[in-house]
């Protein structure tokens, strides 16, 4: 066991992005961020468990695709957004970057990280790529549960007549798509996408791709979580997966009180021996469905620090882990945008 105060002092020097949140809609007033609420994560969570910054979805629930529920999708991105850039009022600072990232670090403000799952908030137009982009999204999700114009879902959703495929993995304006993330400097989150969705898209991308917020299918097999041979595409590109909290996607028949903190670190353990610490990352998926007993919540995130520790990893590896690695993904797609 390490001391409590050692493990907190290396934990408050470790830059600590999550990088997937969710937030309520209608999106969460200031004062509702700002008080302690009942959700996984506000300001008083945040600072307490030492959450330097934190990726927060303006999440698109997968609808029809036809003209009318794509104008609609845009219309909420773009909504949320303006809810996330706003929820923390002057107490936090929106950042649109990996500098912003680093700058509200050293001065000790919570930063606020805008990004987008989902891509069918793009409807059929690669032009709000640069829409979403200029409201400071860092990343586009490019399908959620359910097909979309982008890309197969790896969960389709028979509700909405999908069947196993619509594109055979990513359609021809998912490529486009792809591209004008590139462009723009947009991230290119492969989360929820389907295994041949994936691949292509990660071959499409001028810049490394991440999983914002995924588990490993070789623990446990769900449709949603990474299997090797995917791990092993990110780690060629240059690429990230953040490893996740959600119960189902950690252990398959568990129930959420019985996945604790240590089948999370099983996947972490995991994805590093297979890739290496260079491509593994933390995203708790936290207000949208992530949470396991012992990190329930932001404000418990140094448990994560002393699990790693006490698990062998070094303050260099904890550090990688807990938002350097996203970050050097974050740089060089910004540096391709250049």
């Amino acid at each position: 066991m390490f001391d409590t105060e050692a493990v907190m002092a290396l934990h408050r020097a470790t830059l600590v992005l999550d990088s997937h949140i969710d937030i309520p809609w209608p999106g969460a007033s200031g004062d509702d961020f700002l008080a302690a609420t009942r959700r996984c994560v506000d300001l008083p969570k945040l600072r307490h468990g030492g959450v330097a910054a934190g990726c927060f979805a303006a999440f698109i629930p997968q609808g029809k695709r036809d003209a009318a529920a794509h104008d609609a999708a845009l219309a909420r991105a773009e909504a949320m957004l303006r809810a996330i850039a706003t929820m923390a009022g002057d107490a936090a600072r929106t950042c649109a970057g990996a500098d912003a990232i680093e700058a509200a670090y050293r001065d000790r403000v919570p930063a606020i990280v805008p990004c987008v799952e989902n891509g069918a908030a793009l409807g059929e137009d690669v032009g709000n790529v640069a829409r979403l982009r200029a409201f400071g999204a860092i990343y586009l999700t490019l399908t959620h549960n359910g097909h979309n114009a982008l890309a197969d879902s790896s969960v389709p959703r028979a509700d909405l007549g999908d069947a196993a495929t619509l594109h055979g993995g990513l359609s021809e304006f998912g490529r486009a798509a792809i591209a004008a993330m590139n462009r723009a400097g947009m991230m290119i989150d492969i989360a929820h996408v389907s295994r041949d969705g994936m691949i292509q898209a990660a071959a499409a991308s001028r810049t490394p791709v991440v999983s914002t917020h995924s588990c490993m299918r070789a623990l446990c097999d769900h449709p949603r979580n990474l299997d090797d041979s995917q791990l092993d595409v990110l780690r060629d590109v240059g690429g990230v997966v953040q490893v996740t909290t959600v119960p189902a996607f950690l252990v398959r028949s568990g129930r959420a009180e019985s996945v604790t903190l240590a089948h999370f670190l099983d996947h972490v353990d995991h994805a590093v021996q297979r890739i290496g610490i260079a491509h593994v990352g933390i995203g708790s998926d936290f207000d949208g469905g992530g949470g396991v007993v012992g990190w329930r919540h932001a404000g418990e995130s140094a448990a994560v620090t002393a699990g790693l520790l006490e698990r062998g990893y070094d303050a260099g590896a904890v550090g990688l882990l807990w938002g350097g690695n996203f970050l050097r993904v974050l740089r060089a797609v910004e540096a391709a945008a250049q």
